[in-house]
């Protein structure tokens, strides 16, 4: 019978642990990141996301100095080719939003503008958040009119969906290096195969050239 009863508390703890580890690892990826900014130069911060998931993020300035106006910054968020998705200058604050497209690396830099009275680093708080982190589940509720149990199990089940896709991207990533590992291979099998061909062919030359010599010369 405590074996019986052990059981089912294992069971039981299972059932509720998987659904909280999913969760966990999903919103892991609305993080709120601290950057400080040097008086000239540009820091940048980038992450890997693949096709159809939505970003979401808002920036805000904070400075020590209490004597002068808040200093302004630059943002400029471009996608994996190069496109350019967000750009603002002179702003203490913002906030930008978009779908991805393009599978790779998305890259957010941030400097300070020329207008910098003490001249000092700047820190930068950026809330960022991919995915379903990005998702407004307050108007999802409202708008289907759902609410405790029901609502989490919906982000149970957009959690699971969207580690689904996370492990098929992974899973296409790694047959992508695959297949260029397996071609990297066999260029340089087949250079070694030709380098050995010349060298062969290289010194077949070199012999036939002074056995050619030494037979002229009566040397041999």
């Amino acid at each position: 019978m405590m074996v019986e009863e052990s059981s089912l508390d294992r069971y039981r703890w299972a059932m509720w642990a998987l659904p909280l580890m999913a969760m966990s690892v999903l919103f892991e990826k609305g993080e709120a990141i601290w950057l400080s900014l040097p008086g000239s130069g540009t820091k940048c911060v980038s992450e890997e996301i693949h096709n159809n998931v939505v970003v979401l993020a808002d920036y805000v300035v904070i400075s020590d100095d209490h004597v002068h106006p808040t200093p302004t910054i630059s943002v400029k968020v471009t996608s994996p080719y190069g496109n350019n998705l967000h750009q603002h200058e002179n702003v203490t604050h913002g906030q930008f939003a978009f779908t991805t497209t393009e599978a790779g690396n998305y890259l957010a830099c941030f400097w300070v503008d020329g207008q910098n009275p003490s001249g000092g680093s700047l820190s930068v708080n950026l809330d960022w958040k991919t995915g379903i982190a990005a998702k407004d589940w307050e108007s999802v509720a409202r708008k289907e009119k759902i609410e405790g149990v029901e609502l989490e199990l919906r982000k149970l089940e957009g959690a699971v969906e969207a580690i689904h896709e996370n492990l098929l991207y992974l899973k296409s990533r790694e047959a992508e290096m695959r297949t260029v590992s397996e071609t990297t291979n066999a260029r340089v099998a087949w250079f070694s195969l030709m380098s050995l061909g010349v060298c062969i062919g290289v010194s077949f030359l070199q012999i036939t050239y002074l056995k050619q010599f030494f037979q002229k010369k009566k040397l041999i």
